[in-house]
């Protein structure tokens, strides 16, 4: 790897931002590319090669359909003095302007060695390759953790083990907004120690 592809790659990750999906277009994105992106994802670290990850992806009325399914498990798996008919509308529409909607799940394998934490870190490492595929592409994107991504019923509509873990859903489509500028809430130095002496002569 030279300068040049290093500079790029630095541009695409320090550029990448959340947009989302009430601000995307509706304009819609090949299968083909959602599929480079996803091979992309298919790259990322896994120790031991159990490759953690599965995608669920939607579109058209299929994608439709399971805004108003999440829409009906939130209604009907919170209770009902906490339930809120804004929500509630809220789940049913925000797939109205996106392109795609891939929900991401961590699925844990059989091998017993291989920490959760670690199957769920891989996972994550998936995604964010999407993300940034995405963003290399000036596809808009949002990693929502919202709804029902963290409940039982979502894991049960999908079908997934009693090990599975939804890890978000990522919206995807185009967006006429401008990017906006970046920012981070401490300096890089306050996250970085060090160690470069050995100490106590060891």
């Amino acid at each position: 790897m030279n300068n040049e592809q290093f500079n790029s790659i630095k541009h695409i990750i320090k550029s990448r931002r959340t947009v989302s999906w009430a601000k995307m277009n509706g304009k819609l994105i090949p299968d083909e590319t959602i599929m480079e992106l996803l091979e992309l994802a298919h790259w990322a670290p896994t120790h031991g090669k159990t490759e953690p990850w599965q995608f669920f992806v939607y579109s058209g009325a299929a994608m439709k359909q399971f805004a108003a399914d999440h829409a009906d498990l939130y209604w009907n798996n919170t209770p009902e003095d906490k339930r809120m008919e804004g929500t509630r509308e809220k789940l049913a529409r925000n797939t109205d302007k996106a392109s795609h909607l891939i929900i991401a799940v961590m699925k844990r394998g059989n091998n017993e060695k291989i920490p959760q934490v670690e199957e769920i870190a891989a996972a994550s490492a998936a995604v964010q390759n999407i993300l940034l595929g995405a963003a290399a592409l000036d596809i808009a994107a949002l990693w929502s953790t919202g709804g029902m991504v963290h409940k039982p019923a979502l894991a049960q509509y999908l079908g997934l083990g009693k090990d599975d873990m939804v890890m978000g859903l990522l919206f995807l489509g185009y967006t006429d907004e401008p990017a906006r500028e970046g920012s981070r809430a401490t300096h890089v130095s306050e996250k970085i120690t060090w160690n470069n002496e050995a100490i106590n002569g060891k």
